[in-house]
Order: C-alpha cells, then structure tokens, then sequence
C-alpha cells in the first residue's frame, strides 16, 4: 500500500511566500528601491494570513478572530501591492494622512469577528482587496504602456486574477472553519503567485537597464553639451577659433570635391576699445553680442561666423571674391541703417575687409591675415 503524506496545502503557500520575500530583499539590498520592499513586504504578509487559517481552533471565537486577522493581512497585502505601483509611478495616491484608515479598520478587523462572525470580515476584506488589487493591476498597466516593460504587463496580469479571485470569494458562504484546498484551486493559484513572482523579478531587471538608458542619454547629453560648449564662444555664441581649426580641413575638401567657390570675411568693430574704456566692459559685452547676432542673421546657415578674438570675427561663406566684395559693403550698409544700432554707443560701425579662397588651398591662415590687412584698410577710409 502506498504511503501517504498529508499535505497542508496553506502552510506550503506561507512557505513559498517566505521564499519569494527572501528573493525580494535580496533584489532590495541590490537595488535599494523603495517598491522593491513593499513589494518584499506585501509577500511577507502572506504568510502569517496563510498560517493563521492553516490550523483549527478550539473555539468559533479564536477561529473568527484568525479569519478576521488574516482577512486583514490580505488587505494589508494588497494596499502593499497598491502602494508599490503608486511609487514605481509616482501617481502620489497614497499620502500618509490617507493611510490613518489602517487604524479604526484594524479595530473592526480584530474586534467585530468575536461580536459578530466571521461574516462581519469576509465581504468588506475580499472587497477592499479585490479594489485594490484592481487598482494596483491599473498602475502597472500604465508603466507597461508608458515603459514598455514586459515584467510589468506580468505583474498587472497577476494582480487582476488575484483582484477576480478576490471577488469571487465576496459572495462565498461565511467562513467558520477551514476546509482544506482542493488540488486544482491549488494548482492554480500557485500557477498565479508563480508567475506574479517572475513578473515582479523580470520589472526589477527592466527597472535597472530602463535606468542604465536614461543614463547614457543624459551622458550622451552632457557629452554634446561639452562638445557645443568647447566650440563656442560663451559671450556671442559664434564658433569659436577651435572650431574654426577642426573644420578648416574638412570645409576646404569639401569645397574641392564640389568646384564650389570659397571666401572669407574678416570684420572688425570700429571704437570697440573707446566703449570698453569709457563705458565700461559691461557695454562693451554688448556691443559684441548685438554685433554677433547681426552677422549670424545675414550670414546663411550653411556658412560659418568665428569669433576670431577680442573684436574681432571671421567669416567663411561659400562665394567668389566679387561677391564677398559686395557682401562686405551690404554688411556695413546694413549694419549702419538698423534701427537697433540707435541703441549702440556713438561711432560704432564695421569695417570689412575680404578674399577669396583659390582653388587648391591647404593652409587658410596666409588669406585670413590677408583679409585682415583689408579690413584695415577699410578701416583706414571711415
């Protein structure tokens, strides 16, 4: 005859709950995430509930009680659930003030099974934690939408069959005694802990490399910050001398491979130091801001302005020396005319000197002293 070994079906559900909260905490002490041990927690008290109507009581008053105790702990569960999405989403739907219901709730909880039955906790303790499973369920429905992490699909899967579960032990006949699981109830509920387990450890691992993206698209971020940072110049927001040297190459080949015609614009403002050393530096800042901002709105996109130094700056735009000729008498002309330019301090103006950029260059600096000495000679004639 073969040996049978009774099986109580509710304290191997506490053992199992123990387990996956010691899993828990571990993840905890690795991740050291606040919804990480809610959800630790929330297992925990599964298993003192499990155990409270694991065993039969001398008494109708000590078996209502446990029923009433452990209906508690399921809600206390749930609300652990609940809150761990609130967090995970930072939705704010559980503030401490709102948590002060826990306390005439554990009263009724503890109290009204020895006055009343066992009928008094059932309805109201399957009912809130059918709620609140629901709602938790909705929470990791969002971050499943919003993040598009599988482990919380999962999780949201198993909340809502536990929030069904729930209901449909609402309108169960009153408990007064354990009767003991059925192997298939069994085996389906431990298929749904099973795999409520293995969602929230599969969202924990998601959390982590969902972190590690936002990660290095802030490092990616702060890396083109740097770059932006290093080739501009912080006052006017030109390029910079820097940049003006890691293009230079590429902008000559590039005009080579095409057969497009290249020149450039040296500009200088004239009584720049007068303003410095009469009106103060502060001033002198803004003239050079205004004086930046004018060059970049009647330069093209496709061509470039450096601040070559001081006030000083550098334009290379895509033209022949005609053509850049004439730009740099449309520059001063338009400068002169702006009706912003009543704000500036008296006397300032531009003074443009130009080349052009032959075919075949390989060094630019021999034509920016070039345009330079243009520019004083432009200089020479206001």
């Amino acid at each position: 005859m073969p040996l049978v070994i009774p099986i109580n079906l509710l304290r191997g559900s506490a053992f199992g709950a123990a387990i996956v909260c010691a899993l828990l905490l571990l993840q905890y002490a690795h991740r050291r995430k606040l919804f990480i041990l809610l959800w630790a927690a929330g297992w925990l008290a599964i298993a003192p509930g499990s155990l409270l109507i694991s065993r039969s009581y001398e008494t109708a008053i000590a078996t209502n009680v446990a029923n009433g105790i452990s209906q508690l702990l399921r809600i206390c569960t749930s609300l652990l659930f609940f809150w761990s999405g609130d967090l995970y989403r930072q939705s704010r739907f559980i503030q401490p003030s709102r948590l002060r219901i826990l306390l005439p709730l554990t009263a009724w909880f503890v109290l009204s099974p020895m006055l009343f039955g066992a009928a008094a906790v059932q309805l109201p303790g399957y009912g809130i934690s059918a709620v609140l499973l629901a709602g938790a369920g909705s929470l990791y429905a969002a971050v499943l939408l919003e993040r598009r992490m599988i482990g919380a699909g999962l999780v949201s899967l198993v909340l809502y069959g536990l929030a069904i579960s729930s209901l449909s032990s609402m309108f169960s006949e009153p408990l007064t005694r354990v009767e003991p699981l059925t192997f298939d109830v069994f085996v389906l509920n431990s298929i749904l802990y099973i795999f409520g387990a293995a969602g929230i450890h599969l969202l924990v691992f998601e959390d982590m490399t969902f972190e590690l993206r936002l990660t290095n698209r802030r490092l990616e971020s702060a890396q083109q910050d740097l770059l932006q940072a290093a080739i501009t110049d912080a006052l006017t927001g030109c390029h910079n001398r820097r940049f003006f040297e890691q293009v230079v190459d590429r902008e000559l080949q590039r005009h080579a491979r095409f057969k497009l015609p290249l020149s450039l614009l040296f500009v200088d403002i004239d009584r720049f130091k007068a303003v410095n050393d009469t009106l103060g530096h502060e001033a002198g800042d803004r003239v050079l801001g205004y004086v930046a901002s004018f060059l970049k709105r009647h330069i093209r996109e496709a061509d470039y302005v450096f601040r070559w130094g001081g006030d000083e700056f550098l334009v290379m735009i895509t033209c022949r020396g005609e053509e850049a000729a004439r730009k740099a008498a449309r520059l001063k002309a338009a400068f002169d005319a702006a009706p912003e330019a009543i704000d500036l301090p008296p006397g300032i103006g531009l003074s443009v000197g130009w080349t052009e950029v032959p075919a075949g260059t390989t060094d630019l600096m021999p034509l920016v002293r070039q345009a330079d000495e243009r520019m004083y000679r432009d200089k020479g004639t206001r």
